[in-house]
């Protein structure tokens, strides 16, 4: 405890600190509840941010769909800001923004960390002047050393324990994106056994746009979105605080998959072509391969998207099942008026036969062919919104969902969102916002509320109801849950305070099996920020309390800062952590290089400091070394499994050079 409190009066004292370089991680981070972080599909958002971060939206010269690939707007703020642009014409600068009363301060600084204005002075950095005419080349590289070993580095895993990858993109204004990706993750084989090739996990992309009528075509790895996610959605998606910015907006993306992550995406072609100026038609093939663990007779029996390959069992998983998808979508709009139509048709080599012995897997997606028909619809006008997907699939089983947003009084908005998901209703690629985690066996209804009292002040709550018709993982019969969240924000001047908490009341089975238990988790957090030109800080208080009857509590003090002189960044960090156990484990956004997000779970007893310096070497070329230690008091040992380090405290290492030319 000592070592601690030494090193975080060291932070408290620090005179080099400034604003975050990428302030709009916070802001995410604020955004995901601990539920989001266990499903990890924040993660898709985050390496998208990233993307338009390196390259920025020219205002003046993107479509609604550039526009509306930004997660954080409301279908309300993207027509506001495409009717100023009609009305006004080209911005001639970025602070134009504050005439749009539809965006909040918070989401016009968002816009400015993703979007310019060509006329208003120099353009960001990440579109030097030389890339507009020639195009530009970035290549990154990240390595990942541990100073600890774990059990299988000694004896289990085919592999070294370093983590590395590198990411290869080519730009031309916004018409051509060419890519590749290479990652590996520690214990797995590089140039070995199975993995001849070298990485373990490769991606690669052509992105071409605006060529005649073509207005969006990808050739290798890429990501679909269509309506709110119940056919496919294996692009972007966030959880329910987010949908408060969102307001129930529907999508429809063809991107390039150009990030680590090893399952989600298809492979092959897409291309979206403009018809007329009111009709959009896309067409998609794909044929790629899966992992999957297979039953004795060579069936499937369960799809695997974790992506590890580090021992022989799991090696022998890997790329032992292909899928092949066809996708149709039409789609029309007129106005704030907008209706589409999917059709997707995925058949798999291998027949998946859950085991059906559980009762909650009784209605597992199963067989060699799925098929799935859609159509969404929706209203779009600076004060309402109406919008919804309804969708069934080969066997007749329905699932929808449905919401309708409006601007109730300035600074009100108001949200309701409707969803049935019979537990019947199978979709390999489905994703939308749920209880549950499954487009399948849940109903329910949630409603949220945007408050802007003030231009300082803004609270953002939602109460949001599921029942589940159906068995579930640890629960034998028909349950329900109910969720609310609560949050504050005030800013003044530099500083900005903010509150939050959850309550989450779920079901499970109990100890007999024969009845069930209401489980109930509150969770509560409180920061305090400072930033200015070059100075900036943030202190933080998490706490949760959890379980049916005897229940686990636990808290988190902790305490980032941030600082700029010259080309030298450096961000540093410091935690301690208090829990009765993993089921009161707690997750802290921490900073980390480009391309990666960091909010990994604390729980037991123990303390966290990281340190992060960033440096600019010349115009092209950054480099990047992050130390982060982690100490418990209450273990000698650490993981289990292989994964076990013999060890109560872990030093890791990352090191990042980018390069532009």
């Amino acid at each position: 405890m000592r070592i601690f409190t030494a090193t975080l009066l060291l932070l408290l004292t620090l005179t080099l600190c400034a604003q975050s370089e990428r302030p709009w991680e916070q802001l995410l981070a604020e955004t995901l509840t601990a539920d989001d972080m266990e499903a990890a599909d924040w993660e898709d958002t985050y390496d998208m941010l990233c993307e338009l971060e390196q390259q920025p939206l020219d205002l003046n010269t993107a479509t609604r769909e550039d526009i509306e690939s930004l997660p954080f707007l409301s279908g309300q703020q993207v027509e506001a800001l495409m009717e100023y642009l009609y009305r006004y014409g080209p911005m001639k600068s970025m602070n134009e923004l504050r005439m749009i009363s539809a965006l909040s301060q918070v989401q016009a600084e968002l816009l400015r960390q993703f979007a310019y204005v060509a006329d208003d002075g120099p353009e960001p950095a990440p579109v030097p002047r030389r890339g507009k005419k020639k195009g530009q080349h970035e290549l990154t590289g990240n390595v990942s050393v541990p100073f600890y070993r774990r059990e299988g580095d000694r004896n289990g895993y085919l592999g070294y324990p370093y983590r590395h990858w590198f990411r290869y993109q080519y730009t031309r204004k916004d018409a051509v994106r060419l890519g590749v990706v290479g990652t590996q993750d520690a214990g797995e084989p590089f140039f070995a056994d199975a993995n001849r090739s070298g990485y373990d996990f490769y991606s690669y992309y052509l992105q071409v746009r605006r060529l005649g009528p073509i207005e969006n075509a990808v050739v290798g790895k890429y990501k679909l979105s269509a309506g709110m996610g119940l056919v496919v959605n294996n692009s972007f998606g966030l959880g329910k605080l987010a949908m408060l910015q969102q307001l129930g907006r529907t999508v429809g993306t063809v991107r390039p998959h150009s990030s680590r992550t090893q399952s989600g995406y298809m492979q092959g072609a897409a291309a979206t072509l403009r018809l007329s100026a009111r009709w959009q038609l896309t067409g998609a093939l794909s044929y790629r391969s899966l992992d999957a663990t297979l039953n004795d007779d060579g069936t499937a029996r369960t799809l695997i998207a974790d992506g590890y390959h580090r021992t022989p069992t799991e090696m022998d998983k890997k790329n032992n099942t292909h899928a092949t998808d066809a996708l149709v979508r039409i789609a029309w709009r007129r106005g704030g008026l907008h209706v589409g139509g999917t059709a997707l048709y995925t058949h798999l080599d291998r027949e998946l036969q859950p085991d059906a012995t559980a009762l909650y897997r009784r209605y597992n997606a199963r067989g060699n062919d799925f098929a799935n028909v859609s159509t969404d619809y929706g209203y779009q006008h600076k004060r309402l919104a109406v919008g919804g997907e309804t969708a069934v699939n080969r066997r007749g089983a329905l699932a929808t969902v449905n919401s309708v947003s409006v601007q109730a009084a300035d600074g009100l908005t108001l949200m309701l969102l409707q969803r049935f998901f019979s537990y019947r209703y199978t979709a390999l690629y489905a994703r939308t916002m749920t209880e549950g985690g499954h487009v399948q066996n849940e109903s329910g209804v949630y409603v949220g509320a945007t408050w802007k009292p003030s231009p300082g002040l803004q609270l953002q709550a939602y109460t949001d109801f599921a029942y589940f018709p159906w068995a579930r993982y640890q629960v034998s019969q028909a349950s329900h849950a109910w969720d609310n969240l609560l949050t504050a924000t005030c800013t003044r001047g530099d500083w900005t305070v903010s509150a939050r908490y959850r309550l989450h009341l779920r079901q499970k089975d109990n100890d007999a099996k024969d009845a069930l238990d209401d489980y109930t988790e509150h969770r509560g957090r409180v920061a305090l920020g400072w930033s200015g030109r070059r100075l900036g800080t943030t202190t933080q208080a998490d706490a949760v309390s959890t379980g049916s009857g005897e229940r686990e509590r636990g808290y988190m003090l902790s305490q980032a800062l941030n600082g700029q002189w010259r080309r030298l960044k450096l961000s540093l960090s410091g935690g301690y952590f208090h829990t009765d156990g993993y089921g009161a484990r707690l997750y802290v956004y921490e900073r980390g290089p480009l391309y990666t997000f960091a909010f990994p779970a604390y729980y037991g007893e123990g303390m966290r400091l990281a340190v992060m310096a960033n440096a600019g070497v010349g115009k092209r070329l950054t480099l990047t070394a992050k130390a982060g230690f982690t100490h418990y008091f209450d273990r000698s040992t650490i993981g289990s499994g292989l994964q076990q380090v013999s060890a109560s405290s872990t030093t890791d290492l990352d090191l990042q050079l980018r390069w532009k030319f």
